[in-house]
């Protein structure tokens, strides 16, 4: 089965999110640093990685060519 990942951007919160499981629930969160958060299901298995402050870390052209 392929994986297709999903990535977003949000301007307003200078934040880019990659969706590993788009249908899996949160049920934790674990904040590796200031920027860089890990979203977690119930059997802890990784479905989203959230980068904040996303333009500085990766610039805007980046930004625009990986995220949707």
């Amino acid at each position: 089965m392929e994986m297709k990942l999903k990535t977003t951007y949000d301007e307003k919160a200078d934040a880019a999110y990659i969706y590993i499981d788009e249908s899996a629930k949160v049920d934790k969160t674990i904040e590796l640093s200031s920027d860089f958060l890990v979203d977690l299901d119930k059997d802890k298995k990784i479905i989203g990685i959230e980068l904040l402050n996303a333009k500085k870390k990766l610039g805007l052209r980046e930004l625009r060519s990986v995220c949707t």
